[in-house]
């Protein structure tokens, strides 16, 4: 069996397929799920502003998902967490008073 990429046990079981149809493992020891052979898709930046300009046209997500060839699990990572960065309150300078 295959080795776990977090905590090196050999303790693993096949559990399944993810959806593309390649074998899942998981870890008796830490419960860790994994794949043999990952393909992470780097979303590059010119994809990341395109997706900015679109979250601001009020698209649906699924929408954007669509049109930027990314999954909607992932966007809707990505939402959050430009979201979470927003600055909660705006800083307002009082106006002067007639002289």
């Amino acid at each position: 069996m295959l080795a776990c990429p977090i905590c090196a046990s050999s303790d693993t079981v096949k559990n399944g397929c993810i959806h593309t149809g390649k074998q899942r493992f998981k870890c008796h020891d830490c419960g860790r799920q994994f794949v043999e052979q990952p393909t992470q898709k780097v979303i590059d930046q010119a994809t990341r502003e395109l997706i900015d300009r679109l979250l601001l046209e009020r698209i649906s997500l699924a929408g954007i998902a669509r049109a930027a060839q990314v999954s909607q699990q992932w966007l809707q990572t990505y939402g959050n967490e430009k979201y979470a960065k927003v600055p909660r309150q705006v800083p307002v300078t009082p106006k002067k008073r007639g002289d």
